[in-house]
């Protein structure tokens, strides 16, 4: 007999379900919290939500780049999504020349918008529930790698059976720690052009000092438009492509909100751990954490060196710098919130309770707890050692990761016969341009150094890449080893490295100063010990277990699925904070801040706080046309309590009509544990109000032809 969500699934939404908490899978609104919702103030059917077979709001939504959200906003094809979400696509295409960082972009008619390289936008197509099937195949006491293998190939068939030959893209997914399994149609289209984006002066106004904090005074929006065949399906760039006129596209409120009002966000949140225990929690801060914050506040010293020296770097640079920032002070945040809102002391309660509950099955549940204690006390050193490898020497550290890829690619070359290389040649000699095409060497010999150093300083002896010692042993410190660096490799440069290859000089890529580093970097990252290989498999059975456990333990809750890059639904209204004596907003209510509140932060020249004098003569001359509030001041940002996390940002937030009245783009810090455990007092959104990007759009920029395709209502 097949289980429907309720008897499957709907304990599972939540250890405590509070009225604006939960990330809702879409295709279950009407069976969980719909009735809730009409309550709150939405006037939309489920139906008008999400369909697979009319127009819906679900139509309007996609995941941006992979990583973020962004919305239909007009029948062609025009996206909205956050300036962050769009930061490296807009770094990628400016230069020297042509600065759209600083400056912004604004296309004023289609033939002026940008194609970047790769940018792609994904619409969910549908989903559906397969946990009893995936189940079927599943033996009780089967061993973790038998499990793995017979799930992984129960997924391959549910993706070839609904790919339609490649027409979309499948993904299946577990949730709840392995429990349930849903799968997920989407279709891909990769014809995504830049038309507008504000300068970093507006969008990411405040910059690292106001990012996480509130009040904030940030318009961060950017537009594309997504193109497509004259029949509207995906197809590669081409000038002959024409705008996509989406299924679904959202109206735009411009009357404005106000406290209480309800508040919709779709999107695709990233990660959560709600349901993470008290021991998590402890490796987390006294361990993760502390070598995360450590290893990219040390790339981004580096970095920010050479950015502050050149304009070419800090274009090329800007991207990556941002993302390790933005997670730089996340991890900072988390810690502080977590040991303020004693977020171990509320998971040790919810344990005490499972434990109790676990005495009516002890050989089942008996040992779940101590089991998942024992995961992370076994695996501390592991994760404190390969958390600043990833977030150090991966993500901020090209010359680290470059020697390991051109070694494979030169691998893959030498073994072809002399016709295919000659063939070859050319296409590999483009992509290694490309790889270079924006890095500087000398800022990546410093943020090199620099991990090195910070490295050795952090980790344990014992738990040091090998290959770190033998650098030290050979060269005596860092210092001496980036000079050989600079001297002797073929990576340092583009050039070098085709040359080399031109001259088939194996040598040159395989024994180089940088080569056996490199390697043993990406090695140490792909090859788990066995141990370690041993533990996660015991957490993984016994993580399974806790959540199944803590359905039975609370009966009366529901649990919502954690966040996994899937596209969920959040209810909320608009609610403001209690105010911040150090950081006071410029209005009392405190839910939403004002253009007046932003000059009140101006700092001529400042990199964060200065204003481009364009907006500094609206704002004297008071010129804000019809987006003003009825009192005559421009809303910049609102707070609603929407459960939201990373992978949200470019959210809409939409009202119970289903128009769009803003755009989520952060969180706050007082609730910054939020991943972890939803605060209902403390956690809010941090949203752009949509008349300040409208007010951007048409007079700051002057961009009518967009402002001419929008559906506007009162």
């Amino acid at each position: 007999m097949k289980k429907t969500l309720l008897s499957l699934g709907l304990a599972f939404l939540s250890v405590f379900a509070w009225a604006d908490e939960g990330m809702w899978l879409m295709t279950f609104i009407e069976r969980l919290k719909y009735s809730d919702w009409q309550k709150e103030g939405l006037k939309l059917t489920p139906e008008e939500i999400y369909s697979v077979n009319n127009s819906s709001l679900k139509d309007a939504i996609v995941q941006f780049g992979g990583y973020c959200t962004g919305e239909m906003i007009s029948d062609q094809g025009l996206l909205l999504t956050n300036h962050h979400c769009g930061y490296g696509v807009i770094a990628e295409l400016s230069s020297e020349q042509n600065d759209y960082l600083k400056d912004g972009f604004w296309a004023y008619e289609k033939s002026q918008e940008i194609k970047p390289e790769n940018l792609y936008v994904r619409y969910l197509i549908r989903m559906d529930n397969v946990t009893d099937r995936v189940l079927q195949k599943l033996k009780p006491n089967m061993a973790a790698q038998a499990r793995s293998e017979a799930i992984a190939a129960e997924f391959e068939k549910i993706q070839t059976e609904n790919a339609e030959n490649g027409k979309y893209v499948v993904e299946v997914k577990s949730f709840y720690g392995g429990n349930e399994f849903y799968y997920f149609v989407y279709q891909d289209y990769t014809d995504v052009r830049l038309v507008g984006a504000p300068p970093s002066s507006i969008g990411k106004y405040g910059g690292d000092t106001d990012n996480w904090e509130w009040p904030r005074h940030t318009g961060d929006f950017a537009l594309f438009r997504v193109y497509a065949d004259a029949n509207g399906n995906p197809a590669e760039y081409s000038p002959s492509n024409v705008p996509l006129k989406p299924k679904h596209s959202l109206p735009i409120k411009i009357s404005g909100v106000k406290a209480g009002d309800f508040a919709m966000t779709i999107g695709y949140p990233g990660s959560t751990s709600r349901y993470m225990t008290s021991y998590g929690i402890e490796q987390a801060t006294k361990v993760e954490f502390p070598a995360w914050i450590s290893a990219a506040n040390t790339a981004m010293v580096a970095m920010k060196k050479n950015m502050d020296k050149s304009d070419k770097v800090r274009i090329n640079y800007a991207s990556s710098y941002s993302r390790l920032a933005n997670y730089w002070k996340n991890r900072i945040g988390m810690t502080e919130a977590l040991g303020k809102l004693k977020t171990v002391d509320k998971k040790r309660a919810y344990e005490k309770d499972f434990n109790t509950w676990a005495q009516k099955d002890k050989a089942n549940y008996g040992k779940v707890v101590s089991n998942i204690q024992k995961y992370y006390d076994g695996s501390n050193d592991y994760v404190r050692n390969r958390t600043y490898l990833i977030r150090g020497f991966w993500s901020g550290s090209q010359l680290s990761r470059l020697p390991y890829t051109i070694n494979n690619l030169w691998d893959s070359y030498k073994q072809q016969t002399p016709e295919n290389q000659a063939e070859m040649l050319p296409k590999l000699t483009q992509q290694i341009q490309d790889m270079y095409e924006k890095l500087d060497t000398t800022t990546e010999i410093d943020i090199l150094t620099a991990l090195l150093n910070g490295y050795v300083q952090e980790i344990p002896a014992k738990d040091i890449i090998p290959e770190v010692n033998a650098i030290k042993q050979q060269h005596r410190n860092f210092e001496s080893f980036a000079s050989a660096v600079r001297n002797q490799s073929v990576f340092v440069s583009a050039d070098k490295v085709i040359a080399a290859i031109n001259a088939k000089n194996e040598d040159a890529i395989k024994k180089d100063v940088l080569t056996p580093f490199s390697t043993a970097l990406v090695n140490s990252l792909r090859n788990v010990p066995d141990a370690q290989k041993k533990l996660q498999a015991d957490y993984d059975e016994n993580y399974r277990k806790f959540i199944s456990g803590l359905r039975a333990t609370y009966p009366e809750r529901i649990f919502y699925p954690d966040a996994n890059f899937t596209m969920r639904l959040s209810t909320g209204k608009v609610a403001g904070l209690p105010e911040n004596p150090v950081r006071p907003s410029d209005d009392p209510s405190n839910y939403f801040t004002t253009l007046q509140g932003t000059m009140m932060k101006y700092v001529p020249g400042d990199e964060e706080f200065d204003h481009p004098v364009k907006l500094l003569k609206l704002y004297n001359t008071k010129d804000y046309g019809r987006w003003a509030a009825p009192d005559g001041r421009l809303h910049v940002n609102f707070l609603t309590d929407n459960d939201i996390t990373g992978g949200n940002s470019g959210s809409p937030v939409i009202s119970g009509k289903g128009e769009l009245i803003g755009l989520a783009f952060d969180g706050n810090w007082e609730a910054m544990s939020g991943d972890i455990e939803f605060e209902k007092e403390l956690q809010r959104t941090i949203n752009v109000d949509i008349r300040y990007v409208l007010f951007i759009i048409d007079k700051f920029a002057g961009a009518q032809n967009i402002i001419d395709e929008l559906k506007l209502v009162q």
